[in-house]
Formats: structure tokens, sequence, C-alpha cells
């Protein structure tokens, strides 16, 4: 059985998988734009940075800081990559919701 610090929540899962979308340019903004596009709500910038703290010291995201920019007052942008220990809680969480979902045929979606 996992331990809890070993397990994402909900929205620290949207957060992996938008870092996977992003791809090499995911930083806070991108990554929160991301999520907006198909949540259809906003998200807090320090939600996400909040979240992107405990996906590091879980291990299923690494960062690095990039160069300090003019347009930014001299400040670098800190980017995010899923590791493989990410990848596979992203997959392992997968499974169980599609288990969990597929018992439910109230929540399935309707095809036409």
């Amino acid at each position: 059985m996992p331990r809890p610090n070993d397990t994402i929540g909900n929205f620290e899962l949207m957060i992996l998988l938008a870092i996977m979308q992003v791809g090499d340019n995911a930083y806070g903004v991108p990554i929160a734009q991301e999520i907006e596009k198909h949540r259809g709500k906003p998200v807090s910038i320090g939600a996400i940075y909040a979240a992107l703290e405990r996906l590091e010291s879980k291990d299923f995201v690494t960062s690095e800081m990039g160069e300090a920019l003019p347009e930014r007052g001299g400040r670098a942008k800190r980017y995010f990559r899923i590791t493989k220990k990410g990848i596979s809680e992203v997959q392992d969480t997968r499974r169980a919701l599609i288990g969990l979902w597929s018992r439910l045929p109230q929540l399935l979606e309707k095809r036409s």
C-alpha cells in the first residue's frame, strides 16, 4: 500500500498531465494555462507553485532554473519536468480511475 506522501491528489494529477503537455517550456504560467484551457476555470499561480513544491518533494518532478531575463526584471524561470516515478504515478492513477469509472455506468459519457 502506498504511503500518503507517495500519492497524488486531483490537482497534482492535473499539474503532472499539464507538464507532459507543455513539454520543455513547463513553468508556472504555461502549466496554469494548460489546466485552465481544459478545466474552464482560472487557476491560482500560487496554488500551482505550492503543488509543484509538493510534487518535487515526492520526486514526481524535478526543476531547474533557466537564465535570468531582463523582461522579468532579471529573474529566472523555474522549469519543471516529470520524472519516471511521476509518469508511473500518473499511469497508476489512470488505471485506478478507469477501473472505478468502468463500474459506474451513470458516469460514463454517452457516445452518439
